[in-house]
């Protein structure tokens, strides 16, 4: 056979990103533009963020999430991300695992966002598997009843991201700027945050978490370890992203919105 008539045979190439308590917005920024400039599949793991900072998804509104009052006056940061899904707090306790893929790089893959969260499943039934009662919950990672993972994604024409923030620790306290959402999983049954939620410290060292994730990625992909510095240095693309950092005065904005539209509404219905 020509070269021109071969294919390529075994797993596709997948470039493995370390990284160690980069701060979450700038993690953010990278995947966006690994998404929208880059041709190649990535694999992110960020192993903490240092200062706690709530994360909201694309459509999220301040009022309906957090604890506004709170949030301003211990000045937590609060970042609106690129992508769908919920609102976390994350910190030094919390991992974060990325896949950013094209469209063909799982076989048989629709990139379509439940066929995502179920291969992504997958992937973590082997890094949890003896481990706890590993399962998908919605769109939720379970052990047991509680929540450990919480996952967001971004589809585009080519390609995907699915992203996820686990819980290894967290602080009891900084689960108070979080409000109970409006929209929750029928399987929370209206529990607080800390009756939900679990700590994967109690289920498996930290560094056996990653070593186990990363094992798991090579049993889909032929993982190729890259560096932060060589991905920074070679890209020439120019890119906006679209993941930032909410203003005191926006979150000030929206508190006073919605207190003047309780105020109306409780006028009317005099």
């Amino acid at each position: 056979m020509t070269a021109c008539g071969t294919r390529n045979i075994g797993p596709p190439l997948i470039n493995l990103v370390r990284l160690k308590g980069v701060p979450i917005l700038r993690q953010l920024h990278l995947e966006e533009r690994l998404l929208r400039t880059s041709l190649d599949n990535w694999c992110i793991i960020n192993d903490g963020t240092d200062d706690p900072t709530v994360v909201m998804g694309i459509s999220g509104k301040p009022v309906e999430l957090l604890e506004i009052d709170s949030v301003i006056r211990d000045e937590i940061p609060v970042i609106r991300r690129f992508t769908g899904g919920g609102t976390v707090i994350v910190d030094n306790g919390t991992i974060f695992v990325t896949f950013i893929c094209n469209k063909d790089a799982v076989p048989g893959l629709q990139s379509y966002p439940r066929p995502i969260m179920s291969w992504s499943s997958l992937v973590y039934r082997k890094v949890f598997q003896g481990i706890g009662e590993f399962s998908l919950r919605e769109n939720d990672y379970v052990l047991g009843n509680h929540k450990f993972g919480g996952n967001a994604q971004s589809i585009i024409k080519n390609r995907w991201v699915h992203h996820t923030s686990f819980l290894w620790d967290y602080e009891i306290s900084n689960m108070g700027y979080l409000k109970l959402p409006k929209r929750a999983p029928e399987y929370r049954q209206a529990r607080s945050h800390l009756e939900f939620m679990c700590r994967m410290k109690d289920y498996i060292p930290r560094s056996n978490f990653i070593s186990r994730t990363i094992d798991a990625v090579g049993s889909h992909f032929l993982v190729r370890s890259m560096e932060l510095e060589a991905i920074m240095y070679n890209s020439g693309t120019k890119f906006k992203p679209s993941s930032r950092l909410l203003r005191k005065q926006e979150l000030e904005e929206a508190k006073f919105d919605s207190q003047t539209s309780i105020a109306v509404s409780q006028s009317l219905q005099m």
